[in-house]
């Protein structure tokens, strides 16, 4: 199990980083939050999670402890594997998700792509008495996050990477660009976040 990794930001796409650890680039499977953190040539530390399958081996990165912690917890849920567990961190933040599992939220779990009604049900069940208590109500906004003057296109390609249809991206981000222009300077984690919400409802 390699637990972290700290190492110099040698490119970030946008799903994924590559740190160069010892002369070795590791690709790095990251959530929305992580990425947005994240500066080529910085020296990073980043919490792991490794998923070893038969004919591959996964790293996922991670912003911080809590966020990896509840990638491995969720996935001891029926029915939830690594990318659906990315893809509820990457719709929701951790403290979300324990409102929602606390509160019997279904509404807010239906809204990450592959959950359903049921499969939220599920999750409730099987993780009330496990995923902990909220501590706070919002997360603060993480500084150092790279300014984009191209939000439009990254937040197409990370909803095209997540498995929706270039149209449906682009339908999206059109919903999310009236928030976008709100901004002094378009927060990619947030919009895609936003993005991912309106194409659950649809």
């Amino acid at each position: 199990m390699i637990a972290f990794v700290r190492g110099r930001v040698a490119a970030v796409g946008l799903t994924s980083a590559v740190l160069e650890v010892g002369g070795v680039g590791l690709e790095l499977q990251c959530t929305p939050d992580t990425i947005a953190g994240l500066r080529v040539g910085s020296e990073v530390r980043l919490p792991t999670s490794m998923v070893v399958r038969e004919d591959s081996l996964t790293l996922f990165g991670f912003v911080d402890d809590d966020e990896k912690q509840m990638f491995e917890l969720v996935q001891t849920a029926s029915g939830v594997g690594p990318k659906l567990a990315q893809a509820m961190l990457a719709v929701h933040r951790p403290e979300a998700l324990r409102r929602a599992v606390g509160s019997d939220d279904v509404k807010t779990l239906t809204t990450v792509p592959g959950i359903g009604q049921k499969g939220a049900q599920r999750i409730i069940l099987e993780l009330r008495d496990r995923i902990g208590v909220p501590t706070t109500t919002v997360s603060p906004s993480r500084p150092g996050a790279p300014a984009t003057h191209d939000w439009q296109s990254q937040v197409q390609a990370g909803l095209v990477g997540l498995g929706w249809s270039v149209k449906e991206a682009d339908q999206a981000v059109g919903y999310v660009t009236p928030q976008a222009e709100q901004m002094a300077t378009p927060d990619v984690a947030t919009l895609l976040r936003a993005a991912l919400r309106t194409l659950s409802k649809a």
